[in-house]
């Protein structure tokens, strides 16, 4: 008897291995153009700066509408990759950011929990309609060739558990959030995300300060032959930015979906009719660095504006941006 528990473990664990390894292979498919990435960091007209401000306010209407990791960790995978092969204006940012949202949850959440259209607009205070929102859904699936999944660094993180001997004393729960604080950041787009998401594993076992877990890491890299010196990179990167989101309750997120708390003008622009400005046409062109560049403050001054500006007291969350957090200590009152 004892030894058909054991060889039902070894089956189990040669199955996760194996899919870490299909996994692994098909990663390179769904990663970002990197001439891309860096044209962004290199540019003002879609600014990192700019980027990164929308995957926060992603991470806002995930937690508002009790979305999944799986549906922000997509949704962030769709933009980063349509964003290093389109050249798009500021002012479709914000369409572009949503439609990547409602696309990953129409793929992760069930039907019933789905935010309608209309709602998801509103509550993300944008200035398009239903059929904008719908043409454009079209076209990041038409360039990306979306269908229903892609491998992310979430894919690897839980995969990693799962091969994990105690998996009790990882908590999957931490480790989401602290891909989420990295996801807020271009910079880690860069990654892989099976060494991203290992960076981070290591991370919290070193931490933990538990050897014979570090084994387990060791087990994994050898077998998807990452490179020290890659591995090492992405590690004290990761590290760096868990620094910078360090917070008592590191260990205990707060997963309370956010309330908001604002004056009664706001409240009835948000749920009466309003008439939105159809959109210009969207260019379909591929990046030309040669072209004249915008400013990033067109997307603001084009009537859009970020969801932190309108987060309330409980956007408190352990590994919410520190600028999210300190809206905490603003006071939204009724007129």
């Amino acid at each position: 008897k004892q030894n058909l528990v054991y060889l039902h473990i070894d089956m189990d664990a040669f199955k996760l291995m194996k899919e870490l390894r299909v996994n692994y292979d098909q990663e390179v498919h769904y990663l970002p153009k990197v001439t891309g990435l860096v044209f962004i960091e290199s540019t003002v007209r879609i600014s990192a700066k700019c980027r990164d401000a929308k995957v926060e306010d992603l991470w806002s209407l995930t937690s508002f509408f009790g979305y999944s990791t799986q549906t922000f960790v997509l949704a962030v995978n769709l933009l980063d990759r349509f964003l290093a092969m389109m050249r798009i204006q500021p002012k479709h940012l914000s369409c572009v950011s949503l439609s990547c949202l409602h696309m990953a949850a129409k793929v992760t959440e069930e039907e019933c929990n789905l935010t309608p259209t209309d709602e998801l607009i509103r509550i993300g205070q944008c200035r398009f309609t239903v059929s904008d929102l719908a043409r454009m859904e079209k076209i990041v699936t038409e360039k990306l060739n979306f269908k229903s999944k892609a491998v992310t660094a979430l894919t690897f993180l839980h995969l990693y558990h799962e091969i994990a001997l105690s998996k009790e004393t990882l908590s999957l729960e931490k480790l989401e959030a602290q891909l989420k604080a990295c996801l807020c950041r271009i910079a880690f787009s860069k990654a892989k995300p099976s060494v991203l998401a290992l960076a981070l594993l290591r991370q919290e076992i070193e931490a933990l300060q538990w050897e014979d877990m570090l084994e387990v890491a060791y087990y994994i890299q050898a077998h998807l032959k990452i490179a020290n010196v890659e591995l090492m990179l992405w590690s004290e990167r990761v590290a760096q930015c868990l620094s910078d989101y360090a917070s008592p309750e590191c260990s205990k997120p707060n997963h309370r979906r956010l309330q908001w708390i604002v004056s009664r003008r706001t409240a009835q622009n948000l749920h009466s009719y309003r008439s939105v400005p159809e959109l210009p046409t969207i260019p379909e062109g591929c990046w030309d660095e040669s072209e004249s560049e915008d400013s990033c403050e067109d997307m603001m001054s084009s009537g859009e504006e970020s969801l932190s500006s309108s987060l309330g007291s409980d956007a408190e969350g352990s590994f919410f941006p520190p600028h999210l957090r300190r809206q905490k200590q603003r006071q939204y009152l009724f007129a």
